[in-house]
């Protein structure tokens, strides 16, 4: 009589696999930014930082630094990262530079600009990276950190003034290419710009706009409806609320120094939603870090901060 087989185990679970992108700019290209290279001083540490932490949980990490630091090296990271990832996956981007605005030529924005991060040869358009995200797997989740200035207006709060006769230091410095570097930057590249956002709303068709879709979550955990397409999920903190600036330092910026201090070298033990609150209550007045969601964040907001 035959032995009676034993039935083999079941597979264990593939365990979640991590990348990251941390792009950080102490300066840009003059070349591109009419004669602007827009120096600022910890960026290049805050990438470094956010590395480390990536590391120390297991993930995969990409630094591209200033010169590295190009549109080409970003979306190369990013649709890496959208390729290789399944679902319960991490991808976590972080940025440090300078943010700054084009106009809008497509007509979704209300303020008729759309937000940039000014990379080093050219800027990437918020349109850009939503639709970059957009291109994950269902089920990866994805963690953005960015020090830098989002706003789409003109009228956002200046950086606090410096005392009668004080020198400028880096560290009073806002992390905001001026305004009339903005006009002069689109002027000379307008034909890239523009196609660039007309490019993306043909892809686009009737996707929901980005700056729609990126609803405030509040601590109750109420979701937004308006990103049904978005088949990833996402959890995105900025450095500074739309109408303010986010400020250099001289070892960090502002925001990814307080970021630093609330996870201490891993003893934060709480979840995302008490991590961005922790952060925000360490922030003056004057800048205050805003915490927004694409997707179902539900699940992913009450995760441990980084973890795979």
């Amino acid at each position: 009589m035959a032995a009676k087989q034993t039935p083999a185990p079941a597979a264990a679970a593939a365990k979640p696999r991590g990348m990251s992108l941390h792009i950080g700019l102490n300066a840009v290209s003059a070349d591109h930014y009419g004669g602007w290279s827009g120096e600022l001083a910890a960026c290049e540490f805050d990438a470094l930082d956010m590395a480390a932490i990536a590391k120390s949980k297991g993930l995969k990490a990409t630094i591209p630094l200033t010169k590295k630091g190009t549109r080409g090296n970003a979306l190369a990271g990013i649709r890496a990262a959208a390729k290789s990832l399944k679902s319960g996956d991490l991808f976590f981007l972080s940025y440090s530079g300078h943010g700054g605005q084009v106009p809008d030529v497509t007509g979704e924005e209300a303020d008729k600009q759309d937000e940039t991060w000014c990379l080093f040869d050219g800027q990437l358009i918020d349109d850009e990276l939503y639709h970059e995200l957009s291109r994950f797997a269902g089920g990866v989740r994805i963690l953005v950190l960015s020090d830098s200035c989002h706003s789409g207006t003109v009228t956002r709060a200046g950086p606090p003034a410096a005392p009668t006769g004080a020198p400028a230091l880096l560290s009073q410095r806002p992390k905001l290419m001026p305004l009339a570097v903005a006009l002069r930057t689109y002027r000379d590249h307008q034909a890239f710009y523009d196609k660039l956002q007309h490019d993306l709303a043909k892809v686009a068709g009737n996707a929901v706009d980005p700056d729609a879709a990126l609803a405030q979550v509040a601590v109750s955990g109420r979701r937004t409806g308006l990103v049904k397409k978005f088949k990833p999920t996402a959890i995105l903190i900025s450095g500074c609320q739309d109408n303010q600036t986010s400020m250099d330092g001289e070892h960090n910026g502002a925001f990814t120094e307080q970021l630093l201090s609330v996870w201490n070298h891993g003893a934060f033990k709480r979840n995302y939603a008490n991590f961005h609150a922790f952060i925000k209550s360490r922030m003056p007045a004057t800048q205050t870090p805003n915490l927004f969601t694409l997707g179902s964040a539900g699940v992913f907001l009450a995760q441990r901060p980084f973890a795979l």
